[in-house]
């Protein structure tokens, strides 16, 4: 059972990392799942898009849940049914979970050069640290879009802007943390931002500062 990775962050939140090499027939025989996610799976095109969607469930299991305990609101947020925060996001053959006794937020996004292209679309404050001399550059890029994919995921407000009400500050490589912020409607709300980077993935947590 490829579970890749568990990660306690902190006593209020777990992190644990699926590694998707099952076949859809081995999902579907081993989950037991309530009729609109099945109706789900049936209506993706994609192969890829049905196994991740079913590795969730997977981990689900690993947190000692089921699919029955999840559920969405109208914009698409997942919620449990016990009250604990969960978020949620996979990329090609990983997929990820997070779930904790705070609001939360995790993305997961494979380190690729393209993002260099669309980089201007989602750095604003960040342009004054991120050279594009640097050998780094995709690893930091896409540090900074996992945390504010990661934020958006936590806030989950409309009309939200990447560039504008989103600020992470400076980091290294070498470091595995860094703070960001969320500045929007004359509020300021700090987050704790956690990194991991594994066979060329980048996966960033965030949680409020405590």
């Amino acid at each position: 059972m490829p579970l890749y990775k568990s990660l306690d962050l902190n006593s209020q939140t777990i992190v644990k990392v699926w590694k998707i090499s099952e076949t859809l027939e081995f999902f579907l025989n081993n989950l037991d799942l309530n009729h609109e996610s099945l109706e789900r799976v049936k209506g993706m095109k994609s192969e890829l898009h049905q196994r991740a969607f079913l590795s969730v469930r997977m981990l689900l299991g690993e947190f000692g849940y089921s699919d029955l305990d999840l559920f969405y609101d109208s914009f698409g947020k997942p919620f449990l049914k016990d009250g604990k925060h969960i978020s949620i996001s996979h990329s090609y053959h990983f997929s990820t979970l997070v779930i904790s006794s705070v609001e939360v937020g995790i993305d997961i996004e494979k380190q690729r050069s393209k993002i260099i292209k669309i980089a201007s679309k989602f750095i604003g404050y960040e342009t004054f640290y991120l050279n594009e001399n640097d050998a780094s550059q995709i690893q930091k890029l896409t540090w900074v879009w996992c945390t504010k994919e990661a934020l958006y995921k936590l806030y989950g407000k409309p009309g939200t802007d990447f560039k504008k009400h989103f600020i992470v500050l400076p980091f290294g490589t070498e470091s595995n943390n860094t703070i960001a912020w969320i500045v929007r409607e004359n509020r300021k709300l700090k987050f704790v931002v956690t990194f991991m980077e594994f066979e060329g993935f980048g996966c960033v947590i965030t949680e409020p500062e405590i």
